[in-house]
């Protein structure tokens, strides 16, 4: 088997990304003179956090060298239910029940991923795919092209807007959710299962790990994610909205094999991972600031995930 990384210490990607994100930096002060203010950078790391919660969920199912593409209306469909259940009478107690049904649809739809790839063996590009346009049919039966009179919870609206000491608490979401992937992948047996059956899968199941139970347990906690990637868009928005998700497929699969996680599973740290985000986070504000059209984002994505994959693909040993 290769060696694989458990730690979260700077790696070689790591340490390559934090000089990027500084010459970023300086270029954006150069340009912009408000770039490098705190108002601004906190802006840009309550922004980084949607992108953060949904790229950790998305390194769950690349290091066991599958792919998610159910995430942009994972994140919809939560969002849609959440704020379906909680209607007109957000100040209520039973509002709740919406962020609690919001989880829960990401849950289930984690779930079918899971079983569809574990099981039934079907290729998680395809499956996920499938399921994907599956949601969004249902979503466009349920609601049409437009969003639904319904507001967020007051929990959500908190979570997604709202600050503690001066720090949005999407940013403490983000943290929470990245010491208990930490903990995961470092501390527990399910971690060290989830490398092992990513760097060659037959041979993890040879050595008695249920490679099938660990499968679908990835793509639950993928599913997961993006459902609280929706509850904190919906607070941060005041409100769920069709296609709310696309914008996080492309730049959540970019953040975490730029961050040093192979495609071909098996290989790739948290920290990379968190780099990543905060690159591709950089990345977006500098086009922004540049007034680039959303198109010239999604090819800069593309292209980083290309020149990702290719570089790993000529590093890969020969089997």
């Amino acid at each position: 088997m290769r060696a694989v990384s458990f730690v979260t210490s700077f790696d070689g990607p790591t340490k390559a990304i934090a000089l990027a994100m500084l010459l970023l930096l300086a270029v954006g002060g150069a340009y912009y003179h408000q770039f490098l203010s705190p108002m601004y950078l906190m802006q840009q790391l309550q922004n980084g956090a949607f992108l953060g919660i949904v790229a950790a969920g998305t390194m769950m199912v690349i290091l066991l060298g599958h792919i998610d593409l159910s995430v942009p209306w994972t994140i919809t469909a939560s969002a849609t239910l959440a704020t379906a259940l909680v209607g007109t009478n957000p100040e209520t107690l039973v509002s709740e029940r919406g962020l609690i049904a919001g989880l829960g649809a990401g849950l289930l739809i984690g779930l079918i991923n899971g079983l569809g790839v574990a099981y039934l063996r079907i290729p998680s590009m395809i499956w996920t795919l499938v399921t994907n346009n599956i949601i969004l049919g249902v979503c466009v039966f349920y609601s049409g092209f437009y969003a639904l009179r319904s507001q967020p919870s007051p929990v959500m609206s908190a979570l997604g807007a709202g600050q503690l000491f001066g720090v949005p608490c999407a940013v403490l979401v983000w943290f929470a959710v990245s010491a208990a992937i930490v903990f995961l992948l470092r501390r527990s047996r399910t971690g060290r299962y989830i490398y092992a059956v990513g760097t060659h899968e037959p041979a993890a199941y040879l050595s008695g790990i249920d490679t099938r139970k660990v499968i679908v347990f990835a793509f639950v906690v993928a599913g997961l994610c993006s459902a609280i990637a929706g509850m904190l868009l919906t607070g941060y928005a005041g409100q769920s909205y069709q296609r709310m998700g696309d914008p996080y497929l492309l730049p959540g699969i970019a953040a975490v094999v730029l961050g040093g996680s192979s495609l071909f599973g098996g290989r790739g740290s948290y920290s990379g991972t968190v780099a990543g985000v905060l690159l591709i986070t950089l990345i977006s504000s500098m086009l922004s600031i540049m007034q680039a059209p959303e198109a010239a984002k999604q090819i800069c994505y593309g292209v980083v995930i290309i020149l990702m994959v290719g570089l790993y693909s000529r590093a890969a040993p020969a089997n």
